[in-house]
């Protein structure tokens, strides 16, 4: 279930969006060039490894100093691969615009940054034992989607749904959309937690980012748009 496009128009250009992407894409093709012990070190320094925080013994006998509490930030730059990078940016993309739209360039800058730090966090407490890097904006994304589903949920999303070797594409409610996102994240972290698993992929984090977007998104929306959106609920 990938989206394609929404219908809300943005009436601003999303730079932030844009420099976001762009970082995002830039570290990525860094790292396809560096060496695998180069790549490797990268991943660990800069990715956030959960038990690196949890473990300083562990820590320090791979050579990781345990207080670079900066990696919950830039770990969100980091990608693992193609399918993972496009996936996010294919996201970011298509939700981050309208939000930023809302709050402003600068606002939203932070709001993305929060949302995916509170991501992060809530990765390392639900799994402070992982020993391997969590990287990838899909924390921060959470965040904008969350924001998104109180904003917009009646906005109209195209998604593709490949069944067997065929492209079917449908035309869904934002609120449909995210509710069925939210639901798989949830079904993931359960069944992990049933089977006494960590999870393949970062499921924690994309819930709290979405529920820091959901809590926090009001207060960096500009007062404009505020005042606007009160008048359109009152009419």
């Amino acid at each position: 279930m990938i989206p394609i496009r929404d219908s809300i128009p943005c009436n601003t250009k999303p730079y932030v969006t844009w420099t976001i992407m762009a970082i995002c894409i830039i570290v990525f093709a860094v790292m396809l060039f560096l060496p695998d012990y180069l790549l490797q070190r990268f991943l660990y320094l800069y990715g956030m490894v959960p038990i690196r925080y949890t473990n300083p013994v562990w820590s320090q006998h791979f050579g990781l100093p345990p207080d670079y509490h900066l990696s919950l930030l830039t770990n969100l730059f980091l990608h693992g691969g193609w399918a993972h990078i496009a996936i996010n940016m294919m996201f970011l993309w298509i939700f981050a615009d309208n939000i930023e739209d809302l709050m402003g360039h600068w606002r939203f800058a932070v709001f993305y940054l929060l949302c995916g730090v509170i991501a992060s966090y809530a990765q390392w407490y639900f799994a402070q034992n992982l020993v391997v890097p969590v990287v990838g904006a899909s924390g921060a994304i959470a965040g904008v989607l969350g924001a998104y589903f109180f904003r917009f949920p009646y906005a109209r999303v195209v998604i593709l749904v490949p069944i067997l070797f065929f492209p079917f594409f449908f035309e869904i409610p934002a609120i449909a959309f995210l509710g069925l996102w939210v639901i798989m994240q949830l079904q993931e972290v359960t069944t992990a937690a049933a089977m006494g698993a960590s999870t393949g992929s970062a499921w924690w984090a994309h819930l709290g980012g979405f529920v820091a977007g959901m809590v926090l998104h009001r207060l960096f929306i500009k007062k404009s748009q505020l005042l606007e959106i009160s008048q359109q609920t009152e009419e």
